[in-house]
């Protein structure tokens, strides 16, 4: 069984929280093994969802970004139908937003009364019971009462001490307390059932978080979460010697996992490794983590994580932190943190988040829990850096990763098969582009001139990460300002967009608008949002009335229903709102 939680990190008493109030969780904990190193692949729902379905990094497959439909290679199954197939009987209570089309034969039933007492008599299970009470949407609901004092809250340093900060600490508090009863409701059920000593129980949260600052971010705040593994007497063999490890264990881990406890050999395409059962293999070393576009904002970073150091790798460091996301505003807590900036109400670490990211960070765990003491520009930790950088690059050259594609270019080269067929068909130089991905994007001017040598490539994302260097670098003009003109009618929109950032910043502005409203009128809903994205982060108090005009067609020729579409609104909606 698996009861899972949405958008919490380790608020439990089990893992030494004074604040938290989670008896069930915590008894279980005490019977069971918990997990202290236990990570998300991505601080976000969807493509995490994508990765404890599949065994997959969902940035290998092209799905790391919110939301995703794009297919899987046919011979990739959803890994309960491994069990289905070994004679289980396989429900899902309630959630999937697995960030790929579905899979609903996995399922012998998903639904909200989806239950394993349905199954034949004696017939083995895997039940999913997913809970929704601590996602970030709880935070949107005006509080009446609290259980937790605001006052009491230990508020991290990264967030100013504002009422409404501790008032939705507080509140996700009391959320994690309604949480735990849930849970303790269906293991009591589980025990009523008499089926509680044949059962394997998993508890973890589908990512960290919740405040602002967590979910989305690469953080410990966004990427550690809870697991607890609880083994009845019958099964304790299968457990580790202790109640508590430090082992590395990854989500992309999770369903090899079920299935070597199962007897089940896990396929060889799966990423994940398992660290219990027949089959377990040795403890990892590293962890890996990515992020993409989270709704209507576009980013790209990676990390690595071992048992001592986080290591950031942010792609598109003259993009902020905190770029705004109208989902994540909503919560009272981000409306103060972002009005106590704009009057100048931060320390240095407060501000922080919503000034440009370094393109590399490093954060010793133990002395820096709370991942403010960049340790990557400190002599002392130079050969932890290369270390830790070396591995990252290693990794995504070894998996092909395709979050270095953008976005809007997927469907030339898709062209209806999975992306990740479709880059091996078609031969993408990905190592090549994460190469370049990596030297364009380091934060200085060394290097400019062999980039802009690649600006004539013949692939259009070399080109587009070979542009974003003189966005990042932002060198004198002279001699870039010339070249980068010479370009600016490449065949590639998305380059296009690249390059009248960097001009618009060396001056060269009302062209560098002329392209970017150029861009607003193309068809592709993405080719659109990078254009709205770059627009935001151009450094200009008031746009010329003809850029408002289109956006503002933009912002009514779009709704606010699910889909991708909404993303243009919204975005269209934050620009119109900065020049009113």
């Amino acid at each position: 069984m698996w009861i899972t939680s949405e958008d919490n990190s380790p608020f439990l008493g089990a893992y030494g929280d004074s604040l938290a109030n989670t008896p069930n969780l915590d008894r279980l904990a005490e019977r069971g093994v918990v997990y202290e190193n236990a990570f998300a692949t991505t601080p976000v729902c969807a493509p995490s969802r994508f990765t404890l379905i599949t065994g997959l990094y969902a940035n290998v497959m092209g799905t790391e970004n919110m939301r995703s439909s794009f297919p899987t290679p046919d011979e990739i199954q959803f890994f309960p139908k491994y069990l289905q197939e070994a004679g289980y009987y396989t429900t899902n209570n309630v959630k999937k937003d697995y960030n790929t089309v579905d899979q609903p034969e996995t399922w012998d039933e998903s639904s909200d009364s989806a239950h394993y007492e349905s199954r034949e008599e004696g017939q083995p299970f895997f039940h999913v019971r997913n809970f929704t009470v601590t996602h970030e949407s709880r935070l949107h609901d005006p509080v009446d009462t609290l259980i937790h004092d605001p006052d009491e809250m230990n508020i991290p340093p990264y967030h100013p001490e504002t009422s409404e900060i501790k008032t939705d600490w507080a509140h996700y508090y009391d959320q994690v307390t309604k949480l735990d009863t849930k849970v303790g409701q269906v293991l009591e059920e589980l025990k009523e059932s008499g089926e509680a000593e044949n059962t394997i129980i998993f508890y973890y949260s589908d990512h960290g978080g919740v405040l602002p600052r967590s979910k989305r971010f690469m953080f410990e705040s966004g990427l550690h979460v809870p697991l607890i593994v609880y083994f009845p007497p019958k099964y304790e063999h299968m457990a580790p010697d202790t109640n508590r490890t430090d082992r590395l264990v990854s989500f992309v881990d999770f369903p090899a996992t079920v299935l070597s406890l199962a007897g089940i050999e896990p396929p060889g395409y799966m990423h994940g490794k398992p660290f219990l059962g027949e089959y377990a293999e040795r403890p990892r070393e590293y962890l890996h983590a990515y992020r993409g576009r989270m709704d209507e904002r576009i980013d790209l970073i990676r990390a690595v994580r071992d048992k001592e150091y986080l290591y950031v790798r942010n792609f598109m460091p003259h993009r902020i932190y905190g770029q705004h996301l109208a989902y994540l505003w909503r919560a009272p807590s981000m409306q103060s943190w972002y009005e106590e900036y704009e009057n100048n109400n931060l320390n240095e670490v407060q501000q922080r988040f919503f000034e440009e990211k370094p393109a590399e960070e490093l954060y010793k765990i133990s002395s820096d829990p709370h991942n403010i003491n960049n340790l990557a520009g400190d002599p002392q930790y130079r050969g932890v850096l290369k270390r830790m950088r070396q591995e990252n690059i290693s990794w995504m050259k070894k998996m092909n990763d395709l979050g270095v594609i953008p976005e809007e270019t997927i469907d030339s080269i898709r062209q209806g098969r999975s992306l990740y067929d479709a880059v091996r068909t078609n031969d993408v130089p990905i190592g090549e582009i994460v190469d370049v991905a990596n030297q364009a994007t380091r934060a200085n001017a060394i290097g400019l001139d062999s980039l802009s040598q690649k600006l004539n490539h013949p692939d259009e994302t070399i080109r587009f990460w070979s542009a974003t260097a003189f966005s990042v670098a932002n060198p004198e003009p002279k001699p870039y300002r010339e070249i980068l003109l010479k370009h600016a009618e490449d065949s590639s929109v998305t380059v296009r967009i690249a390059i009248a950032e960097a001009l618009y910043n060396y001056g060269e502005k009302r062209k560098a608008l002329s392209m970017l409203t150029e861009a607003l009128n193309h068809e592709h809903t993405f080719v659109k949002l990078r254009a709205l994205n770059t627009i935001q982060a151009l450094n200009t108090e008031i746009l010329p009335n003809f850029l408002i005009v289109k956006i503002k067609e933009l912002e009514q020729a779009h709704d606010e229903q699910w889909g991708t579409d909404y993303y243009i609104r919204r975005a269209s909606k934050s620009i119109l709102g900065e020049n009113k």
